[in-house]
């Protein structure tokens, strides 16, 4: 891909972007990734200290990018990364809450959909509720890196939080009575920007705390979790970078 300069106040390309991008929700994680994971790194994002990078992981281009807390704010950047600068792919990775009682701290969890109680959806004019949906061909890709690498994982719904903490009473027992794994702040707000933009989305998530069982990982587990998320999230842009 050619460098393009932005029109927009949010990203600023220096350098070439991927096609691929992966996408955790705080920029000095994402920088911490590209310095570990790849090679060759460029930064081509700086506005606002959204950091981006772009490096080479086994001799494909692949870019990381912060892209903030909420719905609001992932559907802003995956929206111009998906329309101004020809990214065809976004992954998400980050942490979650663990809801169902299969889930423990430290699991994988692959989202094949996100409830939500976001309102960014109404806006696309779908009457009812436009459903959030990971590409089925990334999610398939994931699942099969993590069988291959013995990495225990769960796919499901996920929950997609307009709230962190939550005002009300009974939502986390409802969510997890309805068969949601997990609850996170972003993976409905990226499936809908993949979805009417006729590109691809996955979220990967490492539970990192459980509501509703004594669970909560140390400094070191969460790193040990988080190698487990980021392995299969490399591996699945591997198969769809350029």
């Amino acid at each position: 891909m050619e460098p393009k300069e932005s029109i927009s106040a949010c990203i600023r390309v220096k350098d070439e972007l991927s096609k691929t991008v992966l996408m955790p929700g705080d920029p000095l994680r994402a920088k911490a990734l590209a310095e570990k994971y790849l090679t060759d790194v460029v930064c081509f994002n700086d506005v606002r200290n959204m950091l981006g990078f772009t490096g080479t992981y086994k001799g494909k281009r692949i870019s990381v990018m912060g892209h903030g807390m909420g719905v609001p704010s992932v559907g802003l950047y995956t929206h111009e990364l998906f329309t101004q600068f020809g990214v065809d792919n976004i992954i998400r990775i980050g942490s979650a809450g663990g809801l169902s009682m299969d889930v423990d701290a430290m699991d994988v969890v692959i989202a094949e959909a996100a409830s939500t109680n976001s309102s960014y959806g109404n806006a696309y004019g779908i009457p009812g509720q436009l459903a959030a949906c990971a590409d089925f061909d990334m999610l398939e890709t994931a699942v099969n890196v993590a069988r291959e690498k013995n990495i225990k994982y769960k796919v499901g719904r996920v929950y997609t939080s307009d709230f962190f903490y939550y005002p009300q009473k009974g939502l986390n027992e409802t969510l997890r009575d309805s068969g949601h794994l997990c609850v996170e702040m972003e993976t409905a707000g990226l499936f809908w920007e993949a979805e009417m933009n006729h590109k691809r989305a996955a979220s990967i998530l490492s539970i990192s705390d459980h509501l509703f069982k004594p669970q909560a990982l140390t400094a070191e587990e969460r790193q040990n979790g988080f190698t487990d998320m980021m392995e299969i999230a490399l591996e699945t842009a591997w198969k769809f970078a350029d």
